[in-house]
């Protein structure tokens, strides 16, 4: 009640006392005849209008701002608001906040002093008012209100210092009131600044927990194609022991030795997703090892690995999804088979393991579903985030090769 009052009587006081100085001024004139009436008239009568003016004002102000105190009378608002985002995305947060407040107008934005001043029409609120040209309230009210944002750099975030005042000096705050336009400016725009970020929030929390799916689901189709073709080769390699063992007991000891190894490298990583080049590379040799008994002279292995890259990370099972499309679509249609290269190499913070043949190559009738690299290069971008890749080109002079490149370090920025 007290700032109420107070306010009142701060606005009476300054208009009685601007009335009391044009009265005398007006006494002064030598005029002819009695004005004391008129006068008198004008003087309550603009002191009535400043008083209901400021009961209007405190009324509004009440009903948008729940309360009355300094902060909400002021017809000038300052904010600073903290913006959990480095410096240039807030400003482009609290420019587009700006745009779109209601009427604003002849928006400047400077990105590189990180500074957005506008102008906002002032509203009529209740219409054109009846007695513009009588209340004084409205006599020197500007037509606009000004707005202007500065973003300060604070490490990773940006802190706004948010300014909303009329257009005219701050001396006529001692005799005009803006029915706290501009607490509703300001308002308007920290939670226009609060919506957005926390949109942003969410679209990274969906965006995070979609990549936790489609990462989930790509290990999941992994998952089925190792139980698609584990089963078969396992029939096939066991078949061919269960032979071996009347015509080659020796081979079919040795095919078997080499089962046991492979489960040995394979049974693990159903758990682990990631492995290393060296794990990899054993589990794929001792794969080829059981092919060579099966295909015999049909296939030959080389393998170019540096000792100083096989404990690079590599996800589980990629080496062999290569080395078996190899064989499946590379070796095993040709009738004379072929070779097989397992080679790494490293250039500066990079892997590359390249898995090459020279069998049918590019041919429509052996390239299969592609299902096999698809999942690769799916797995590559939810675990490396861009930081990896696999490139399939033709090999010379037949042939295709594949080559994983990943980092040297194993970030996982995914994870």
């Amino acid at each position: 009640m007290f700032k109420r009052l107070f306010f009142i009587l701060r606005l009476a006081t300054t208009w009685g006392m601007a009335v009391m100085l044009v009265v005398a001024l007006y006494s002064s004139l030598p005029l002819i005849g009695d004005f004391s009436a008129p006068i008198l008239l004008f003087a309550f009568g603009t002191l009535g209008l400043v008083i209901a003016g400021a009961f209007s004002h405190l009324h509004r102000v009440r009903m948008i701002a729940g309360r009355i105190d300094n902060e909400t009378l002021d017809n000038r608002q300052k904010r600073l608001i903290e913006i959990p985002l480095e410096a240039g995305e807030a400003f482009d947060l609290v420019d587009a906040a700006i745009r779109e407040l209601p009427e604003v107008a002849d928006v400047r934005s400077a990105r590189d002093s990180l500074q957005v001043k506008a102008k906002v029409a002032r509203p009529h609120l209740y219409g054109e008012p009846p007695l513009r040209r009588w209340n004084p309230l409205l006599w020197f009210a500007p037509s606009h209100n000004l707005l202007q944002a500065t973003v300060t750099p604070a490490g990773d975030s940006g802190r706004v210092t948010l300014i909303c005042e009329p257009e005219s000096p701050a001396w006529s705050d001692w005799f005009l009131v803006d029915d706290g336009i501009n607490f509703e400016n300001a308002e308007a725009i920290a939670r226009a600044i609060t919506r957005r970020i926390g949109e942003r929030r969410r679209s990274e929390q969906a965006s995070v927990a979609q990549t936790a799916t489609e990462k989930e689901l790509t290990e999941a189709k992994l998952h089925l194609l190792h139980a698609q073709v584990e089963p078969h080769f396992l029939y096939n390699t066991l078949a061919s022991a269960q032979l071996l063992t009347r015509s080659d007991p020796a081979r079919a000891e040795a095919m078997l030795g080499h089962l046991i190894q492979y489960l040995r490298r394979s049974l693990p990583s159903a758990e682990d997703e990631m492995s290393s080049v060296g794990a990899e590379l054993e589990r794929a040799l001792a794969y080829l090892e059981i092919l060579k008994i099966r295909m015999g002279d049909r296939l030959a292995v080389q393998v170019a690995v540096p000792e100083a890259l096989r404990a690079t990370p590599l996800p589980a099972m990629m080496l062999q999804t290569l080395v078996e499309n190899a064989i499946k679509h590379g070796l095993e249609p040709r009738t004379g088979g072929g070779t097989i290269w397992i080679r790494a190499h490293r250039d500066d913070g990079l892997v590359a393991v390249t898995v090459a043949d020279d069998g049918e190559g590019f041919n429509s009738k052996t390239s299969g579903t592609g299902i096999g690299l698809k999942n690769v290069r799916e797995r590559l971008r939810l675990r490396y985030a861009g930081a990896a890749n696999l490139s399939v080109i033709a090999n010379f002079p037949s042939g295709v090769a594949a080559t994983l490149t990943v980092p040297a370090s194993g970030v996982t920025p995914n994870v």
